[in-house]
């Protein structure tokens, strides 16, 4: 089994979302940003962190050093589920492709519908490909 998919089937069982993981092979670290509902503590890091250690024991995953951390503020967006949730709040985009002469666009994200994100720029409701995008993330509030 792929380690994305062991840990996200792992932490879905446990309550947690996957958002993203990190290998570094220089020195073997594994980082894994996780979320839930309400946000993260360092207890969940601390209970995800000896849950996963003892997992890996058991699949003879070799990694030397593991990071278990919240996604924070500006949490990246990356499923089709990921915009739906955060329907309503500020996001930042930037495409693969430009769209009028421009790869970078932040706005409200009003909806996602089979992998069109609608965002309100500036009074604007433009249509983004979700297959378009390299990176999308909230912007936070402050």
């Amino acid at each position: 089994m792929v380690l994305e998919e062991l840990l996200e089937s792992t932490l879905k069982g446990m309550g947690y979302e996957l958002i993203d993981v990190e290998q570094l092979a220089h020195n073997k670290l594994i980082r894994i940003f996780v979320d839930k509902e309400g946000g993260i503590t360092i207890d969940d890091c601390v209970t995800i962190s000896n849950h996963l250690s003892r997992l890996f024991a058991v699949e003879n995953i070799d990694y030397g050093r593991l990071e278990v951390s919240s996604p924070g503020m500006d949490r990246p967006l990356r499923k089709e589920a990921d915009f739906a949730r955060f329907t309503g709040e500020v996001v930042k985009l930037k495409l693969r492709v430009p769209l009028q002469g421009q790869r970078n666009f932040v706005g409200v994200l009003r909806e996602i519908n089979n992998g069109i994100i609608k965002l309100d720029v500036e009074g604007k409701l433009l249509d983004f490909e979700l297959s378009n995008l390299g990176k999308a993330r909230l912007v936070p509030r402050l």
